[in-house]
C-alpha cells in the first residue's frame, strides 16, 4: 500500500498577505495626475450629457410631430 503525500491546507488568511504584496507592486498615480484625470472624466461626462440631452430633445420633437401631430 502506497501512502499518498499529505496535502497542506492553505491558510484562510494567506490571501490577505498576497493582496498586500501585490498592492506594493502597483504604480500609483500622483495627486496631480489623479486630479487631472478626474477633471477629464467629469468634463467628458458633462459634455456627453449635454449631447445626449440634445439628441433626446430632438427625438422627442420628431415623435411629437409624427404621432401627436402637434
Amino acid at each position: 500500500m502506497v501512502n499518498k503525500p499529505v496535502e497542506k491546507k492553505p491558510s484562510r488568511f494567506k490571501i490577505f498577505g498576497e493582496v498586500y504584496n501585490e498592492l506594493k507592486k502597483v504604480t500609483w498615480l500622483t495627486r496631480r495626475e489623479t486630479i487631472y484625470l478626474t477633471g477629464v472624466v467629469l468634463a467628458v461626462a458633462v459634455f456627453m450629457g449635454i449631447v445626449l440631452g440634445f439628441i433626446d430633445w430632438g427625438f422627442s420633437i420628431i415623435v411629437d410631430k409624427l404621432f401627436i401631430g402637434g
